[in-house]
């Protein structure tokens, strides 16, 4: 049996964080992408049946105040590294979608100490093509149509409908955007000594691709699981960015499986 959506805080080197919970169990710490998750994604109540998901929102995200000064992927990392120390047991898995897989792998390759599975699902954070050749779209200097149609497998269906969102869903997203800017705008969504340093990854770790993507291909993805010794590469069809959103029961199958093999 799994509880509701709740949300409460969490205070970590004294930073209060917005926290969704949901299930119980093995800890799952679950790392957003480019938006907080949304408490009615339907691959929540379905996740929860495998462990208790702990997802904060960062700093400046959703409902998270950013402190002054917090303003760098390395704070960040730190303070999810902190944020591990204070979650009790042990064996925790660490889960992080798109930016929040990059941040995911920082995590690891700095440490893996209470980490016994990695998910990192289209994560961003490497470059792997020559300085002039793009490898993640720009989300903020493309236009809004083709960062929708890049996003997602069907975003007639899956992609937000931002008419519809209340006043202080849009507060929100807007909220997002900006804290993503702050963090990620120089170099744009990468670290370039990250590749460096995912070789020191030393736990079972499963990369999640939605074949659509193409915010960061499939190819990309094969390039970041070579990277990282011993990652598996498994790739959701008919999924863009979000396979969480667009193919939740598949997604929830694989991480499944991950977690119990």
């Amino acid at each position: 049996m799994t509880s509701g959506p709740a949300t409460d805080r969490l205070t970590v080197a004294g930073i209060e964080l917005e926290v969704l919970r949901r299930g119980t169990g093995r800890p799952i710490l679950l790392l957003h992408g480019f938006d907080t998750v949304d408490p009615e994604a339907r691959f929540l109540e379905a996740l929860a049946h495998h462990g208790e998901i702990i997802a904060p929102s960062a700093p400046g995200f959703g409902n998270s105040p950013r402190p002054k000064d917090f303003d760098t992927v390395y704070d960040l990392v730190h303070l999810y590294l902190a944020v591990l120390t204070a979650l009790p047991g042990d064996n925790i898995a660490v889960l992080g979608f798109s930016f929040g897989g990059w941040l995911a792998a920082e995590i690891a390759a700095a440490c893996t100490h209470r980490i016994d599975r990695l998910i990192l699902i289209d994560p961003l954070g490497i470059k792997i093509s020559d300085r002039d050749t793009p490898d993640i779209l720009d989300i903020f200097n493309r236009s809004p149509d083709e960062v929708r149609r890049c996003s997602w497998h069907d975003p007639d269906r899956y992609a937000p409908d931002y008419d519809a969102m209340s006043d202080e869903q849009l507060v929100i997203h807007a909220r997002n955007r900006e804290a993503l800017c702050l963090y990620a705008w120089h170099p744009y969504m990468y670290n370039p000594q990250l590749p460096r340093w995912l070789g020191r990854i030393d736990v079972p770790t499963l990369l999640i691709w939605g074949a659509s993507d193409r915010v960061v291909s499939p190819e990309y993805g094969r390039a970041y699981a070579g990277m990282i010794p011993g990652a598996r590469f498994e790739l959701i069809e008919r999924a863009g960015h979000n396979p969480e959103i667009e193919q939740p029961e598949t997604f929830v199958d694989h991480v499944a499986r991950f977690l119990n093999g």
